[in-house]
């Protein structure tokens, strides 16, 4: 097994650093902060994702055009995002110019001034940002989910906001809530690249180590028990789109693992899943149908998304929640627990293979449990789900009274 394959450092005012050291020219870098959607009160939904776009647009040292021009200009590619519970800014350079990456995440996550002039203008980006969003029902259906699921709860807000605030948003809002909520003790620094510790840990203390060491105070109230909804609506679409969903375990709950696989195995990205083959392939009533497992840090969600005919919406549902209830009546063989392993563990190595995608993966496991598994360990837990494991997880969860129901009826 290999050790230390990653490499850990805090910063005095409390910054921490994940690292790994790969072979390739290329290095990916980030800043993942504990800094979401949920964080905002009610006259500030969108501000979150608001920042994510605002960080770009100045600083006291540079200019935007500067500041896109940092890492674009060597060839690199510099892009941010926004989720319910986390920012990230992130980067992929050449190694010689890690340092610049780096330099200029300082910079705009400490000395960002929110021009007036440039937020005027970025502004109406996110506006019609907006408007392109609510065009694709197939992705503005789980945020209508989650806001029937959780009502009154943040948790229950549009990442985007609405129109009329980000349209009110003024440069002194924005720092106000950049300033109280982007603090150091909610930073991670990731980095996978072909440098050593200790040249990183130099640049770090550079240009992050004499940054104020600051805490935030903390907003996020407990998540609601879901209560469970059955909702059609009619849009002008040529397909239905539907999604059924229910309560899931949180990031530190002790069933994610198996959770993890039970979602892996029910409609995961492999075309053998059992949705694809049991809805898909044998009656082709879908084109796309998957499963999605999100957990949040007290709290989480699990949905079945298919997109069909409008006259098929009955059937897709009936056969949906099947599979569903056969997790919990059929248990899972020892042949196909271990298939099913095998999968999950393959599709794991696979994503991380790729450096971006685990830079992305070990700052936000680092952010989220100050530590980061290997494949080795992730491994080694999924082998030890048992089928009964499944079982049981399955049959707290997949209870038909459980389960919400969203539908645009198309047609």
């Amino acid at each position: 097994m290999q050790k230390d394959i990653y490499q850990y450092h805090t910063l005095s005012n409390g910054i921490r650093i994940v690292f790994k050291r790969v072979s390739s020219a290329v290095a990916y870098s980030g800043v993942y902060i504990n800094v979401g959607s949920r964080d905002e009160l009610e006259h500030e939904q969108g501000m979150a994702h608001f920042i994510e776009h605002s960080i770009f647009k100045g600083t006291t040292h540079r200019r935007s055009y500067h500041i896109l021009n940092r890492i674009d200009g060597v060839g690199g590619e510099l892009n941010a995002f926004t989720t319910k519970e986390e920012t990230c800014i992130y980067a992929s350079s050449l190694v010689e110019h890690l340092g610049r990456c780096l330099e200029l995440f300082s910079d705009v996550l400490f000395n960002s001034v929110f021009p007036e002039s440039e937020l005027e203008k970025e502004r109406e980006v996110v506006v019609e940002e907006i408007s392109s969003y609510r065009d694709m029902p197939s992705d503005l259906i789980f945020d209508e989910f989650e806001d029937q699921i959780y009502g009154a709860h943040p948790l229950a807000h549009n990442i985007l906001g609405s129109k009329r605030n980000v349209r009110h948003f003024t440069s002194q809002q924005v720092a106000d809530f950049f300033n109280q909520h982007y603090t150091t003790q909610k930073m991670v620094i990731s980095v996978v690249a072909d440098i050593s510790f200790d040249r990183l840990l130099r640049m770090c203390e550079r240009y992050f180590g004499s940054r104020e060491c600051r805490e935030s105070p903390q907003r996020r109230v407990e998540v609601p028990v879901p209560q469970p909804f059955e909702r059609y609506i009619s849009r002008r679409t040529h397909q239905a789109h539907l999604l059924l969903g229910c309560a899931a375990p949180s990031l530190y709950d002790d069933s994610k693992v198996a959770f993890s696989l039970i979602n892996n195995i029910l409609g995961g990205p492999a075309m053998n899943s059992r949705l694809n083959v049991a809805i898909r392939e044998r009656y082709g009533f879908c084109y796309t149908i998957e499963s999605q497992y999100v957990p949040f840090c007290d709290a989480g969600l699990f949905y079945v998304y298919a997109g069909t005919e409008p006259d098929a919406v009955e059937r897709v549902v009936e056969l949906i929640k099947r599979e569903l209830a056969k997790m919990v009546s059929e248990p899972i063989t020892m042949q196909q627990l271990r298939a099913a392993q095998r999968q999950y563990i393959g599709q794991m190595a696979i994503t991380n293979d790729l450096g971006m995608n685990e830079m992305q993966s070990i700052g936000k496991a680092y952010l989220n449990y100050d530590h980061v598994d290997t494949i080795e360990e992730m491994s080694r837990d999924i082998l030890s789900v048992t089928s009964q494991d499944i079982k049981e997880v399955a049959g707290r969860l997949f209870e038909e009274h459980a389960f919400s129901l969203l539908c645009y009826r198309g047609g």
